[in-house]
């Protein structure tokens, strides 16, 4: 049997998709366009525009416009907090048909919508969230310190244009995590999703202005990292850059930032460790939430995945076991199925470079359990890795210490409190990490020496109001809660006196 998305891209009406630019529904400069490939099946989904340098000009004068312009910039903050709840409101409502949209992106299965992190209702929340920090994005009225009498304060007022710059992985976490907050603040955007992810994106763009937002307000660049990409992070007059991705593109953003100064706020790879203790209330759990972790929904094409077990030698084969039992439960096929419970690799040059760490693996000693080779069969047209799970692993070796972004484990053993944290810290990354013990004070008193963003106690979640980022190398700033909103501001000094002599 074939595997086949054709019925679903016509049962949502697939159109292709075109740049929004102050207002308007374009397509590129000069005709470009970039056809999707679905990961699940090889067959052509539809063409997206690729923005040219000239059209990502055009998006971010269009959103300098509009921000000098104050329509939105200067806006009551009860206009605002309509638009970004109305925006909840419609995620919410077409729900379903931004999971099929996904599905035909990205091929996480529609059964995987219930999951918090990459459900609609994540996206929902996060505008309803920040739509709650509207009216509470404010400064301080302090004392003179010296002087006359005077009244010395502070203001935070929007940063300007902001350029986002999204991953393939989750789009609705990841649009909601940058546009929700910069439009909180005040700021226009110019949004750069990916080329595997467009069709999504642009959905809830028009969403955005089915709610009320101004045009102008927020602008998308669809498109490749060159041009399109390219030319937002340099531009000059762009105040900010949001960006979600590999290290590697974040250390040029850093760099293009340079000329400028702009803000830059960087969430980037990870190599997680999840520490089983001895203590755990159930082993088996915690095999099964951490083998979950990097094979089902995404299959590890997620960059906070627990991708290391550290797992105390008492308990290591009982873990081990019950984790090549949920490996072999995976499922995989057409993302419309309700059975189906992971996604193939985004493309064929990540399912590559996922094969290449196998090897890579092996050649180095680790002890290969469980997968390790590409799905054939229906499922040879597809960019499909059978979950893989390595024992014995040296936490030096390289699929220990590098980023797969696929269904890899790589467990390492450990003997007492001291080893595994050594053992979790020892990586350039830090994005999360999870401890699994019964014993509260051992899990917060080792939650607290882990050099990680998010560490989540016998679970993880990610949530909108609560600060997400990574420590090291795994990124710059904070997304969710009050942080995401300051990040989008400037912070100013206004003193005034109240009398006729000057301070």
């Amino acid at each position: 049997m074939t595997l086949t998305v054709q019925p679903y891209r016509e049962s949502v009406g697939l159109r292709t998709g075109r740049l929004h630019i102050g207002g308007e529904w374009i397509p590129a400069r000069d005709g470009a366009t970039w056809t999707h490939i679905h990961p699940a099946t090889g067959e052509e989904i539809g063409d997206i525009a690729v923005a040219s340098a000239e059209d990502v000009d055009d998006a971010v004068a269009a959103a300098r416009r509009a921000f000098d312009a104050g329509e939105w910039s200067n806006a009551r903050a009860g206009t605002r907090i309509a638009v970004l709840r109305r925006t909840a409101e419609l995620l919410r409502t077409h729900a379903d048909e931004l999971r099929r949209l996904q599905a035909l992106d990205n091929s996480v299965p529609v059964s995987f919508g219930s999951v918090y992190a990459t459900s609609v209702d994540v996206a929902a929340d996060a505008f309803d969230h920040h739509a709650g920090w509207v009216d509470k994005i404010g400064g301080q009225t302090l004392p003179p310190y010296q002087g006359g009498d005077h009244l010395a304060m502070s203001f935070r007022e929007p940063l300007g244009v902001v350029g986002a710059i999204l991953p393939w992985n989750a789009p609705f976490l990841l649009f909601a995590q940058k546009v929700a907050p910069a439009l909180a603040a005040g700021c226009t955007v110019v949004l750069k999703p990916s080329e595997y992810a467009s069709f999504t994106v642009l959905r809830m763009v028009e969403l955005l202005f089915e709610a009320g937002l101004p045009a102008g307000t927020l602008n998308v660049v669809t498109g490749t990292g060159d041009p399109t990409g390219e030319r937002l992070i340099t531009h000059p007059d762009v105040d900010k850059i949001s960006f979600t991705g590999s290290r590697e593109v974040g250390g040029r953003i850093v760099e293009a930032s340079a000329g400028t100064l702009k803000r830059v706020s960087l969430e980037l790879g990870g190599k997680s460790p999840a520490l089983v203790f001895a203590d755990a209330a159930d082993v088996g759990v915690a095999a099964a939430t951490t083998v979950g972790a990097v094979t089902l929904g995404l299959s590890g094409q997620a960059c906070v995945s627990n991708t290391r077990a550290l797992v105390q030698r008492e308990v290591y084969d009982e873990f081990l076991a019950a984790a090549e039992g949920m490996a072999a439960a995976v499922t995989y096929g057409d993302p419309f199925d309700p059975a189906v419970m992971s996604a193939p690799l985004i493309n064929g040059k990540q399912l590559d470079r996922v094969l290449g760490y196998i090897e890579k693996g092996r050649a180095e000693g680790a002890r290969l359990v469980t997968g390790g080779e590409r799905l054939g069969g229906e499922y040879a047209a597809g960019n499909f890795v059978a979950p893989t799970i390595f024992a014995d692993v040296d936490n030096g070796s390289t699929i220990a210490q590098e980023e797969i972004f696929g269904p890899v484990l790589s467990v390492v053993p450990f003997s007492d409190e001291e080893e595994a944290l050594a053992l979790a810290n020892d990586t350039r990354y830090g994005l999360g990490a999870g401890v699994f013990s019964a014993d509260a004070q051992r899990a917060f008193r080792v939650s607290r020496r882990l050099r990680a963003g998010t560490v989540g106690i016998n679970g993880f979640q990610i949530e909108p109001h609560l600060p997400f980022g990574g420590f090291k190398e795994s990124g710059l700033g904070r997304e969710g809660g009050q942080s995401s909103v300051e990040a989008y501001t400037e912070l100013k000094t206004v003193m005034m006196p109240l009398g006729d002599e000057m301070m």
